[in-house]
């Protein structure tokens, strides 16, 4: 078993890629995520390059450019630079000749470092959205992407916890640009500027609800596994519909269907068929829309993300 982690040097993916290279020795390769979006970047490289010398694993420094599109959330632009480098590395790494891991094994796993707390920052966030099954699922133990499965094994174990382990180790923390590069982990200075949500919520939220409820971290990741079964559920039964209605729907079967029926079939074909969501409100007019689709006459014309939902004939179709 072939392992990439995505290493930040960071405390949580210091101890992710310190236990799986002690539990899986010549069997983990480290990619660190250079964003360019922060004067400390070229120190965390630094720390991440000498840290994996050390520990004698092979690391690869990649340079993304995630700036953030006007509107645009830094966070997510960071998020979605961050994994399309991973599987872009990883794939170079499995292909290139002489690049792959240990014994010639492809690498197969990719490890990510997000832990309980990072888990309730994700849920509030959804919740402060008003988001449905989707978002209050939170973030899955293990998922595909690319061909790739990630895994995040540490996401039971609290942020506190964590640094206790390596405080364990004699390992501690260094400020970018200061003490010995490669020693401990390095302390993000971003992680601390309150302008970001979820740091409000880490650090103005969390030590609340640690005080009202000590264990709401294991309450609140049950909640999120109850939502992640539901949304699994409601699939199901969308993609049962969708095949009854046909892959472009029928709207006379669209139309025989509750309308919670027929939203959460709307929204599975919308995603599955076209890769796009629609937002509350556009969900809401093109059920209208279609309820008042009683002759041929009547058409139904939606924005939606990019493109639009338009009736054709007896069926609905997604034009881009």
């Amino acid at each position: 078993m072939s392992f990439a982690v995505a290493y930040s040097g960071g405390a949580d993916s210091t101890a992710l890629l310190l236990m799986l290279a002690r539990k899986y020795p010549g069997q983990v390769q480290a990619i660190h995520i250079h964003h360019g979006l922060q004067a400390a970047a070229d120190d965390f490289a630094a720390h991440c390059t000498a840290f994996c010398t050390a520990l004698g694993v092979p690391v690869h420094v990649v340079h993304v450019d995630a700036r953030a599109l006007p509107g645009k959330s830094p966070e997510e632009a960071a998020r979605h630079a961050r994994y399309a480098a991973l599987g872009r590395k990883v794939f170079e790494l499995n292909t290139a000749s002489g690049q792959l891991s240990s014994g010639g094994e492809a690498i197969k796993t990719v490890a990510t470092a997000q832990h309980a707390d990072d888990q309730v920052e994700t849920l509030l966030l959804a919740l402060s959205r008003g988001a449905g099954l989707p978002g209050l699922s939170a973030m899955p133990a293990a998922w595909q992407r690319d061909g790739l499965q990630y895994v995040r094994p540490l996401l039971h174990l609290s942020a506190s916890s964590i640094r206790d382990w390596l405080a364990s180790e004699g390992l501690s923390a260094r400020q970018p640009g200061t003490g010995s590069v490669g020693q401990g982990w390095v302390e993000d200075p971003s992680n601390l500027d309150v302008r970001f949500t979820r740091n409000r919520i880490r650090h103005q939220l969390m030590p609340v609800l640690e005080a009202a409820f000590p264990h709401f971290r294991e309450t609140f990741t049950r909640s999120a596994r109850h939502a992640a079964e539901a949304q699994r559920l409601l699939v199901e039964v969308a993609a049962q519909d969708l095949l009854a209605a046909g892959i472009e729907p029928r709207i006379h079967s669209l139309q025989t269907l509750s309308q919670a029926r027929q939203a959460n079939l709307l929204r599975h074909w919308l995603r599955i068929t076209h890769g796009v969501s629609p937002s509350a409100v556009q969900l809401q007019e093109l059920q209208k829309q279609i309820a008042h689709c009683t002759d041929r006459g009547k058409r139904i014309h939606i924005r939606v993300a990019s493109g639009f939902v338009q009736r054709q004939n007896d069926v609905l179709v997604y034009l881009p």
